[in-house]
């Protein structure tokens, strides 16, 4: 089990979303461990392999959706602020569905704009993962 900060769960079942994300994270801060998980099935055990700083969850899956993936992880005991949901939902569906204070935060995974706040969660991880090195 790797007990090092700056680790990062992508669930997603997009593969070619995950690796561009992954590559994305890789290249442009390389203190964090992303582990990915396109199965949202795996990922129930995924979630409690390690302590995550960050987990990013796909609103939209089949078999299990982003909010039952949110709760289970909830659940687990991970820190509701440290999940993060990406959806390419449209803003008011997805207030309805995720309310404001049930995790970090809701991001469009499309909307360039959005992108700023994920480096800034990212940049803040890498920071204290460099502080722990």
């Amino acid at each position: 089990m790797n007990t090092r900060s700056g680790n990062i769960l992508l669930i997603d079942d997009d593969p070619a979303f995950t690796r561009l994300l992954e590559s994305y994270i890789a290249e442009n801060f390389p203190l964090l461990l992303v582990s990915v998980c396109n199965n949202p099935l795996t990922a129930l055990t995924c979630i409690r392999q390690q302590p995550y700083d960050l987990i990013l969850i796909d609103f939209e899956m089949p078999n299990i959706d982003g909010r039952k993936l949110l709760s289970f992880a909830v659940q687990a005991g991970i820190d509701k602020n440290r999940i993060v949901i990406l959806s390419s939902r449209d803003p008011d569906y997805l207030r309805e569905h995720c309310p404001m204070g049930s995790c970090l935060a809701v991001l469009n995974k499309h909307e360039v704009r959005q992108k700023a706040v994920l480096d800034m969660l990212f940049n803040s991880i890498s920071q204290k993962a460099a502080r722990t090195e």
